[in-house]
Parts: structure tokens; C-alpha cells; sequence
């Protein structure tokens, strides 16, 4: 869950040397970029005998954000580039690959996730503690963001419906994004029926180029609604 400080100052530092209507591009999921990566990291593998390019990572990171492609080792004999959209060039999207050992997949998360996240923590460590509000399922909590020093409730915009997501904390104080909402919509919409205590995070990642990063792990009840994991 920790985000170097560094790293997203450099971000958002690169961000602001492109004009306004260069940014607004950067801030896209555009499948056709997606997909040059792809192809790039499929050429990639064929031609390094099954090795792909990515960063290591600890082996306790969260697995949509476990996998980031390292573009040095896809340009310039794979790719010219990274995309616009990618952090390295000034976007808003991670690239990391999914299902790594059946199937490597080109995802993408938004950074700017990571951002509110770290903004968050900073002002829980100022504070010395979470402000812990209401208890919304077993070590899942809501936040007090008056203590926080905000106006009012704190979210994120979903990548998949476009909604506002709120922002969880476990007992432990690890802060999540919280996508019960996404999640009940397309199981919906996609109709098929899910065991109690299968992960249905997937659904999501399926469905969009979007992974959902910083998130909790979530099953379905007898209804088939999402529900939180159980521990």
C-alpha cells in the first residue's frame, strides 16, 4: 500500500510541463494505446524465450499492481515509446500486466488513485491515529473526515461507471477504495451466478483496461450481491 513519495512527486511534476489539451489525452485509457503494448510485450516474450518486461515488485504487493511494465526494456526494438497516458510520459496510468502466468495482459490503474491515497495518509500520521467512524463490516470502517480536516466526504471516481467511490479503512489502518457499487452493477448486468467466498474482484478487470487497484477482496452471499470478503 505504500506509495513513494518521490515517485508520485515526479509524477505529477511531469504532468504540469504539458499544456492543458495534451494533459486531458493523458488522462484516457485509450484501447488503441493499450493495445500497441500489448503487441509489444507479446513480441517482447516470443523473442526473450517467455520473459516479460516488467519491475520487480515485493512478493506481498497487491497482485493489480504487482506487475508494472518497465518500458526501457520494450523500446526501441518493441515500441518507440511509452504511450501518452503512461506515467513515464507524462499521463495518469500505471501499465502493469495481469494473469502473468496463463495469459500475460496489458491493464492500466490511475495514479491518481494512489495520489488521494497518499494524501490521506499523510493526514492520519499527522493526526497520530485513524479517526475511525463507523464499522460497515468486520474490520472495514468508514472515515471521519472532519477529523481529517476536510468538508466533507472524500471519493474516487470510478474508472468503470464513473461514480463516486468512498474510501475505507481496515482495523489495522490500510486505506482501500471501495468498489461494492461497481461491482453490484455488473453483477447485473453480466447475470452469472458466483459461489459464497469465490473473489469476484476479477469482474471488474475483466471488463475494462482499468484494474481495481487498492482494493479489499470481495465475494458474493447467497443473493449473489457483493459482499466483503470474510476473514
Amino acid at each position: 500500500m505504500n506509495v513513494s513519495v518521490v515517485f508520485i512527486a515526479a509524477f505529477f511534476l511531469s504532468g504540469c510541463m504539458y499544456p492543458k489539451d495534451r494533459l486531458a489525452e493523458n488522462r484516457i485509457p485509450y484501447e488503441d494505446q493499450i493495445q500497441s503494448v500489448q503487441n509489444a510485450v507479446d513480441n517482447y516474450q516470443e523473442a526473450t524465450n517467455g520473459l516479460l518486461p516488467i519491475k520487480t515488485r515485493d512478493m506481498e504487493t497487491p497482485i493489480y499492481l504487482k506487475y508494472p511494465i518497465e518500458f526501457s526494456k520494450l523500446a526501441p526494438q518493441f515500441l518507440s515509446g511509452p504511450p501518452g497516458n503512461a506515467y513515464e510520459s507524462g499521463g495518469v496510468f500505471q501499465y502493469v500486466l495481469i494473469n502473468v502466468e496463463e495469459n500475460p495482459t496489458v491493464k492500466v490503474f490511475d495514479l491518481r488513485i494512489a495520489e488521494k491515497i497518499r494524501e490521506l495518509k499523510m493526514r492520519i500520521q499527522a493526526q497520530g491515529y485513524p479517526p475511525f467512524k463507523d464499522a460497515i463490516s468486520d474490520n472495514v470502517y468508514t472515515l471521519d473526515y472532519e477529523k481529517l480536516g476536510y468538508k466533507g466526504e472524500q471519493y474516487i471516481i470510478s474508472p468503470y461507471t464513473n461514480n463516486n467511490l468512498p474510501l475505507i479503512i481496515s482495523g489495522q489502518g490500510e486505506l482501500y477504495v471501495d468498489y461494492i457499487s461497481d461491482l453490484f452493477l455488473a453483477l447485473q448486468e453480466n447475470g452469472q451466478k458466483y459461489e459464497e467466498g469465490e473473489d469476484i474482484l476479477h469482474i471488474l478487470a475483466e471488463q475494462s483496461p482499468v484494474v481495481p487497484a487498492y482494493a479489499l477482496p470481495y465475494t458474493v452471499n447467497k443473493h449473489n450481491e457483493p459482499i466483503y470478503m470474510p476473514k
